[in-house]
This record gives C-alpha cells, structure tokens and sequence, in this order.
C-alpha cells in the first residue's frame, strides 16, 4: 500500500495550471514547513495558534489554486492578495511563537528567508497579471 502511494506521488502529473507555478511550488514547500515548525507548540496551543497558523499556511497555496481557477485578470490578482495575506499572517503568528517560546529565534530565522523568497513571487506573479491584462 505505501508503495503504491509513494509510486503515484513520484508519477503524479499537474493537472492545474496553478500547479506549474513556482510560487505555488515553494508556498506547498512553506507549509510543509510551517507544519513541522507548529508540531512543536504545546499542547494547549493546539486550537488556539496552532490553528490559526495551520489556516493561514494552507490558505496561502488554497487561494492560489482558487485564483488559477478564475478567468478574469482581476479575480485572479485578487486570489494572489489574499494569499500574501495569509502569508503575512502566517508569519506574525510565527512571530508569535516565537516570542512565547514554541519556537527558537534561530528558526524563525531560518524559515524567514522563504518567507521572503514566497513573497517576492507573490508580488512578481500580481505584478505580472496586472501587467499583461493592462488593468
């Protein structure tokens, strides 16, 4: 059984033009991350930022799908807004965790740079669609 899922997810081809994007590619990347990072928190954070944090991370990738699926240049920017929101919220709340000890400032640090990295695409991808549909 683990074979054959591993087997398809090495064999898995996109399907979505959303999945070709780079910026989806490292928000997917981001989250895992994120993820990893929030398992550290303690117990009584599980509903409380730990939720929070788990929703905004996975917000980021959602809303980029959601955007790709749209028609109009302009829904579509604003899918990609809605997703550096989130990614920007991910980040406070990490900022958070950090400031209340569930996670080090060395990984804070760490993961900042792909904060920045998913960012800088996020913008470049809004720039890019407001460019080439002249709004």
């Amino acid at each position: 059984m683990f074979l054959t899922l591993l087997l398809q997810k090495s064999t898995m081809k996109e399907h979505f033009g959303f999945e070709k994007l780079s910026v989806y590619k490292s928000a997917r990347q981001l989250v895992k991350e994120i993820f990893t990072l929030q398992k550290k928190f303690p117990p009584e954070e599980k509903y409380a930022l730990g939720d929070q944090l788990r929703r905004s991370s996975v917000s980021i990738v959602a809303n980029l799908a959601e955007g790709g699926g749209r028609f109009s240049a302009k829904e579509k920017v604003h899918f990609v807004e809605i997703s550096y929101g989130s990614l920007l919220e991910a980040y406070s709340e990490l900022q958070l965790a950090c400031d209340f000890g569930y996670i080090s400032e060395n990984e804070l640090i760490n993961i900042s740079s792909q904060f920045d990295e998913t960012a800088k695409m996020l913008s470049g991808l809004r720039n890019s669609l407001i460019k080439s549909s002249k709004l």
